[in-house]
């Protein structure tokens, strides 16, 4: 029991003590790319999928 209560004393002071945290200005900044980066993603992914849906529709199943 005393190796739990070590570990979260130890946790908690690397938490409070060591950890560096970042401002709210960077925290916003790091929202807006991850944002950015996942409309890009799914942009591509879309692209993709036309692409293929194309690809499928003329190749595949000619009219």
């Amino acid at each position: 029991m005393k190796k739990v209560i070590a570990y979260i004393k130890e946790s908690y002071d690397e938490l409070v003590h060591k950890v560096s945290w970042p401002t709210y200005s960077e925290l916003a900044n790091s929202a807006v790319v991850v944002l950015y980066a996942s409309l890009l993603i799914a942009l591509v992914v879309w692209g993709m999928d036309v692409c293929f849906q194309n690809f499928m529709e003329k190749i595949v199943y000619p009219h």
